[in-house]
């Protein structure tokens, strides 16, 4: 029996919830959507639930990282 397969959305919240985050750029490497996509599904991640945080990370040489902090299941 094959497994189900992953939605990008949830490769997109898989990415953002390992604890080195993840680019726009990465995500959309992995996803093949354009840069305001990612932008829209980490608005539609948000208004599920999730907290979401932004850093500008040196290690990624200045690029913006987003993490997801608290899933939505995890809020009180």
């Amino acid at each position: 029996m094959t497994k189900p397969k992953q939605t990008k959305i949830a490769r997109v919240q898989g990415m953002l919830e390992r604890p080195s985050g993840a680019t726009v750029e990465a995500l959309c490497k992995a996803t093949g959507w354009q840069a305001h996509s990612v932008r829209a599904a980490l608005t539609g991640l948000r208004k599920a639930g999730h907290v979401i945080k932004r850093t500008d990370d040196e290690r990624k040489a200045g690029k913006t990282v987003y993490r997801i902090v608290k899933t939505a299941e995890t809020r009180s």
